[in-house]
C-alpha cells in the first residue's frame, strides 16, 4: 500500500515523515489494523535511506501507534480506534451549499429508521422480501455476465454505451410489450440508476429554472424534492378517486408527473376517462407526462388498465419503471423509455452524469429477463404477496374494523389505511413501535397544513369538537390501540405496510 507524504526539502527527513504519519493515525486516514509498507518499500517510495524509515517505525511502535507481528509486517495499532472521532468545526463559511440542499423539508424525504433499531414487524412501504428471491438462478446470470465481461473488448477496458446494455435493454422491451402494452424497440430504452434517476434525467433536459412542474397531493416526496432542488415551481395538484384532477393543472406547466397505475400513496388508479383528458391537456399545451408506473407489476383485482405510454399518440410521456419493487432496490436498477424527441437529449445527460449503469448487473439481469427467470419471479412473488395482502385485508376489515378503515386500492404492494376519530396518528405510530412494529407518518407525504386546506377533505389532522375532553382521551385511546396492535396486526405480510389517514 502506497501512503501520501510530502517531503519538503531534505531537511530532518525522519521527523516530516514521523510528523505525517503520526497525524494520518490520529485522525483516522490511516485505520486500525491497516497493513503499512515495508520499511524498504517506504523509502523506495519517498527516495529516503532504509535507516530514515526504520528510525521513523521505531519511534511509533515506542509511542504505541504501530505494532509488529513477527513475519507478517507493520501495523496500525487499534487504541485509537476506540475513542471517537472528532471533526473540526468548519473555518469558512463560504462553502455553504445552496437553497433546498441546506435543509431539506420533511415532507420532500422519505423516512428512514435508525440503522440500530430492531423491529418485529415493518410495515415499510414498498419493501420487497428477499427470501423469495431465486439466488441460483441470479448467481448463473452473474457467472454468465463475468464471462462475457472478460471476454468483452478483446481484453481491452472501456467505457459502454450511456443507454445500457443491449441484452437488459431488450429484455425490458420484451416485458413492457407484453405486459404493460408499450411498443418500443430496445434502442428506444434508457437503462438508468433506479426511477430516481430517470426522474432527475427527464427534469435536466426538460424543465429551467421557475418552470412549473405539477405533481400530485398527496405525492411521492423524493420527485417534488428532485424538481424543486432543480428550481421548479412545484404544483402540488389535489387527487380524488380517478386520480390527478386534470382541471386543476396548472396553464403554464411544463411537466406533469403521475403514479397513474397505483397512485402513491392513496392507491387507487387513475381512471381511463382521466387518462385520456391528462393527455388531451398535455397536447394542447406541449406539457410532458412523466408516468412512474413503480409497482403496476403488482395487480390484484380487475383487468389492467392501459398505460399512458400506450395512449399516447402526441410523443409527450415518458414512461419510468424500476427494478426496486419486482427484484430489490440494492441492485439499483431502473429505465426509461421517453419520447423520441428525448431520447438523444437524456442519452447526453446520462453520459454526463455517470457515464453509464454498471455493465456487470446489466447484462446478468439482461440474462435473467432473457431466459425466463424474471417472469417466473414475477409469478411466485405475485402469488406470495396476493396471500400476504389478503390477511392484511382481512384484518382491517374485520376485527380491526372499528379502527382502521383500508382505502381501496387493486394493485401495488403497499396499502394505506384512515385511523378512525378521534385518535391520533402519532399516538397510535408510537403505540405500535412499542411493541415493535413500525408503521409510517402520513405528513410526510402531503403539503404542510396551512397549504392543504383545500384537500382537508383527505386531509384532516383532528375532528372539529370538544378539544378538551379529545386530549383528555388520549392516553387511554393510545393504550388501546397498543394492545389492539399487539394482539390482532399480522407480521406475515412483509411486502406491503399500512401508512395511516385521518377520517
Amino acid at each position: 500500500m502506497d501512503i501520501h507524504i510530502t517531503l519538503h526539502g531534505r531537511r530532518d527527513l525522519t521527523g516530516q515523515i514521523y510528523a505525517q504519519l503520526r497525524a494520518g493515525i490520529i485522525e483516522g486516514r490511516l485505520a486500525a489494523n491497516a497493513r503499512l509498507p515495508s520499511t524498504r518499500d517506504l523509502a523506495v517510495q519517498l527516495g529516503v535511506s532504509r535507516k530514515t524509515a526504520l528510525d521513523v517505525f521505531e519511534r511509533l511502535i515506542a509511542e504505541g501507534f504501530l505494532r509488529t507481528r513477527a513475519g507478517d509486517g507493520t501495523f496500525v495499532a487499534d487504541g485509537l480506534a476506540r475513542l471517537p472521532s472528532v471533526r473540526p468545526e468548519p473555518v469558512s463559511a463560504r462553502a455553504r451549499a445552496t437553497g433546498i440542499w441546506r435543509r431539506m423539508p420533511e415532507r420532500m424525504t422519505m423516512p428512514m429508521p435508525p440503522a440500530h433499531e430492531t423491529l418485529d414487524c415493518d410495515f415499510k412501504g414498498g419493501a420487497t422480501d428477499k427470501t423469495l428471491f431465486p439466488y441460483d438462478a441470479w448467481r448463473r446470470c452473474l457467472n454468465q455476465a463475468l464471462r462475457m465481461q472478460a471476454r468483452t473488448g478483446g481484453g481491452m477496458a472501456s467505457y459502454r454505451d450511456p443507454g445500457g446494455e443491449q441484452e437488459l435493454r431488450l429484455g425490458i422491451a420484451r416485458y413492457l410489450a407484453f405486459s404493460r402494452a408499450v411498443v418500443c424497440n430496445w434502442q428506444d430504452v434508457l437503462v438508468t440508476q433506479g426511477a430516481q434517476q430517470a426522474l432527475d434525467l427527464l427534469a435536466r433536459v426538460v424543465i429551467q429554472p421557475g418552470d412549473v412542474v405539477a405533481v400530485e397531493e398527496p405525492g411521492y416526496p423524493p420527485a417534488r424534492a428532485l424538481f424543486a432542488a432543480l428550481g421548479a415551481r412545484i404544483a402540488q395538484v389535489p387527487v380524488d378517486g380517478e386520480g390527478i384532477i386534470v382541471k386543476k393543472l396548472p396553464r403554464n406547466t411544463r411537466l406533469v408527473y403521475v403514479t397513474p397505475s397505483h397512485q402513491f400513496p392513496l392507491g387507487m388508479p387513475m381512471s381511463l376517462d382521466r387518462r385520456v383528458g391528462l393527455l388531451e391537456w398535455a397536447a394542447k399545451r406541449g406539457a410532458v407526462i412523466v408516468e412512474d408506473d413503480y409497482d403496476g407489476e403488482f395487480r390484484f383485482e380487475g383487468r389492467p388498465v392501459e398505460s399512458l405510454k400506450s395512449l399516447d399518440r402526441a410523443g409527450l410521456v415518458a414512461y419510468v419503471g424500476t427494478f426496486s419493487k419486482t427484484l430489490f432496490p440494492d441492485l439499483r436498477l431502473g429505465y426509461v423509455v421517453p419520447p423520441a424527441t428525448l431520447s438523444e437529449p437524456l442519452r447526453n445527460a446520462k453520459q454526463v452524469c455517470d457515464w453509464h449503469s454498471c455493465m456487470l448487473t446489466q447484462t446478468a439481469l439482461g440474462a435473467f429477463m432473457l431466459n425466463g427467470e424474471y417472469a417466473k419471479h414475477l409469478r411466485r412473488m405475485h402469488k406470495w404477496y396476493a396471500e400476504r395482502r389478503a390477511v392484511l385485508i382481512a384484518r382491517l376489515t374485520g376485527d380491526l374494523a372499528p379502527w382502521f378503515e383500508p382505502l381501496p386500492a387493486t394493485a401495488g404492494i403497499h396499502l394505506v389505511a384512515r385511523l378512525a376519530a378521534p385518535w391520533r396518528e402519532d399516538d397510535v405510530v408510537a403505540a405500535a413501535r412499542g411493541v415493535g412494529r413500525d408503521l409510517r407518518h402520513s405528513r410526510v407525504l402531503c403539503r404542510p397544513a396551512d397549504a392543504a386546506r383545500r384537500a382537508a377533505r383527505l386531509w384532516r389532522h383532528e375532528r372539529r369538537g370538544d378539544r378538551a375532553r379529545h386530549d383528555a382521551a388520549r392516553g387511554a385511546h393510545a393504550e388501546a390501540a397498543r394492545l389492539a396492535l399487539d394482539r390482532r396486526l399480522p407480521c406475515r405480510t412483509k411486502g406491503f405496510a399500512a401508512g395511516f389517514f385521518f377520517k
